[in-house]
């Protein structure tokens, strides 16, 4: 007995201790799902999602609760409340009970207010998404920068205002900054230059202005760089100039100008995107990517750049060999298109649109490998940024957007200049093309017999040209087709009958009078009106053969009723005479007013 009583003196002992041990996390648990609830009951929308969220019997732990992750102490450490349709603020949710959360990810909810300064007290915190929630708006709070251990952030597609803090500066650990799609406002401030550990910053799509600070050389590991569409100017020499790790630079739709530094491809970019911004005084000459070799997209368009598209230099295929895309158009090129620019053998667009270009188009596409087939696989992108954009169509007069990610895209787009001659059987053989526009042009001959051969094409543009001659029978095998304007040309002939063709507007066909066929008026049988006029002509010499042997006739009886007829018998034929020539000329009169067929 008395070694039993020391036993339980020993149990009763240790009671203390493992409550000691318990109540911590039962604390916790229970402070951290009471937080939850309490936020919850201030939601408008979404607490069916939350349903799972209640404190059930003998259990204060949310760590089963739908979006929450525990660890094994019972700590919460991730919220991921994406898609949930919340309807409400987050100044209800009560960050301070959260000591543990190191991630929160919202996205695609109907969340609204602003962003919290207590949003600070998530000291854990590595990852913070909260996303596509238009309606939250203010400001980025200040508090942001008490977030040390913070490796990605990203507050996108938001309603956020404002200058961005500096204090976002504090954020030395982060890795990934995603504020784009907001309607931020002021510089970018220098403070930025702090986060060295930066790899990929995004802040297009907002109303940013000034220049790039200077302080980005510092981000020696930055490899994916998008500031595209706000309202940034200055150069970019001193900034980019010395990115060796740089593989994505978006700087389009600024109003950046000056030249380019060398420098910029000492390393492995491989997409620079710089259409809509403002290097009008720049020349093709100052251009400097010729140690560009992992170069893949490189973009102008919008840029009223100057020169002699003929003065490409002749290693510019030879120091760029992997680029696919060439967008050189709406700038103020002119000359004949050069022979060097079908030397690039994975081009998969060119787009030389809205330029003054002469002369024709080139018939050597041998070289164009990348336009001989489908590019359905290809990834040029670093992490998930497709190179995205949206190709415009002169369609019934009016604009049409054609939009598509443009990596699948296939096409060559030489639009809206002076080009002329003959449009060269030899583009028939890149099969690869989707899209293929040569509108508003100078040119002149028929349409390539075998266009057919294009059976990837989606869609084509001839319009606005000289183009003559019937449209080829092989436009039936453009099974893909679904945009087609051949208007404004001197076409002629029946349209060729095809599935995809019989369901296309008639102004597709407008202007060139001599057409004819579905969708527009039906073609006359040419047989039958062949036959018909035969018909016609030999009744007509018939006729002529009749009057003719008749007139001889009546004529005979006419000089010999004068001479052996009495009076009555010369009136009675001279009546005669007089019927015949009436139903003669009312024969000739309606043969004469019958239109011909």
């Amino acid at each position: 007995m008395k070694h039993l009583h020391h036993h339980s003196l020993l149990l009763l002992s240790c009671i203390p201790l493992l409550l000691c041990a318990v109540v911590p996390v039962a604390t916790g648990g229970r402070r951290e799902a009471q937080a939850l609830l309490k936020w919850k009951a201030t939601l408008a929308g979404g607490r069916e999602s939350l349903s799972s969220w209640s404190l059930a019997v003998n259990s204060t732990s949310p760590c089963n609760w739908m979006f929450v992750i525990c660890n094994s102490a019972g700590d919460v450490i991730k919220l991921l409340i994406s898609e949930a349709s919340l309807n409400g603020t987050l100044a209800g949710l009560d960050f301070s009970a959260f000591p543990h959360l190191e991630v929160l990810d919202m996205e695609s909810n109907d969340l609204y207010g602003s962003i919290p300064e207590g949003i600070g007290n998530l000291t854990s915190l590595t990852s913070l998404r909260i996303m596509y929630d238009p309606h939250l708006t203010g400001e980025i709070p200040r508090n942001i920068g008490k977030l040390k251990q913070l490796v990605e952030l990203q507050l996108q597609s938001l309603g956020l205002n404002g200058a961005i803090p500096p204090e976002i500066g504090n954020l030395t650990s982060l890795e990934e900054l995603s504020l784009g799609g907001n309607s931020l406002t002021g510089s970018i401030p220098p403070t930025i230059g702090n986060m060295t550990e930066l790899h990929v910053m995004d802040l297009g799509q907002n109303h940013l202005d000034g220049e790039l600070p200077s302080t980005l050389s510092h981000l020696v590991k930055l490899k994916s760089l998008s500031v595209s569409n706000n309202q940034l100017e200055g150069h970019i020499t001193t900034q980019l100039g010395d990115k060796s790790n740089l593989v994505w630079i978006d700087i389009s739709g600024n109003n950046f100008s000056g030249t380019f530094p060398q420098s910029i491809c000492t390393g492995a970019l491989q997409n620079f995107l710089a259409r809509r911004n403002g290097f009008a005084n720049l020349h093709l000459h100052d251009l400097n990517f010729q140690n560009c070799t992992s170069l893949e997209v490189l973009d102008f368009a919008a840029n009223n750049i100057l020169g002699d598209l003929g003065e490409i230099p002749s290693w510019i295929a030879e120091s760029l060999p992997q680029l696919r895309f060439l967008r050189f158009s709406s700038n103020m090129f002119d000359g004949t298109i050069p022979k060097q620019v079908l030397q690039f053998r994975q081009l998969q667009l060119l787009d030389l649109s809205n330029n003054k270009l002469t002369g024709p188009i080139p018939v050597d596409f041998a070289n164009f490998t990348g336009m001989t087939q489908g590019q359905e696989h290809v990834e040029i992108t670093y992490y998930d940024n497709a190179y995205s954009d949206q190709i415009q169509l002169v369609w019934k007069n009016r604009n049409y957007v054609y939009n598509k990610t443009i990596r699948f895209i296939v096409g060559i787009d030489l639009s809206c200049n002076s080009i002329s001659q003959m449009i060269p059987e030899s583009l028939t053989t890149l099969r690869g093309l989707k899209y293929l526009n040569l509108s508003r042009n100078n040119l002149s001959g028929d349409i390539p017999k075998d266009i057919g051969n294009l059976a990837l094409l989606e869609s084509l543009d001839l319009s606005s040209n000289k183009l003559k001659g019937e449209i080829p029978p092989s436009f039936a095998d453009l099974k893909s087709i679904t945009t087609l304007n051949l208007s404004h040309n001197g076409l002629s002939g029946r349209i060729p009958t095809g599935r995809q063709l019989q369901t296309l507007d008639p102004s597709t066909y407008s202007n060139n009078p001599g057409l004819c066929g579905f969708p527009l008026k039906e073609c006359a049988d040419a047989t039958s009106s062949q036959t018909e006029m035969s018909q016609d002509d030999d009744r007509e010499a018939l006729l002529l053969y009749c009057f003719g042997v008749a007139g001889f006739i009546f004529g005979f009886w006419l000089s010999w009723g004068i001479v052996f007829c009495n009076e009555t018998w010369r009136c009675a034929l001279y009546q005669y005479v007089d019927s015949m020539q009436e139903k003669v000329a009312k024969i000739a009169a309606y043969r004469c007013s019958r239109p011909r067929p």
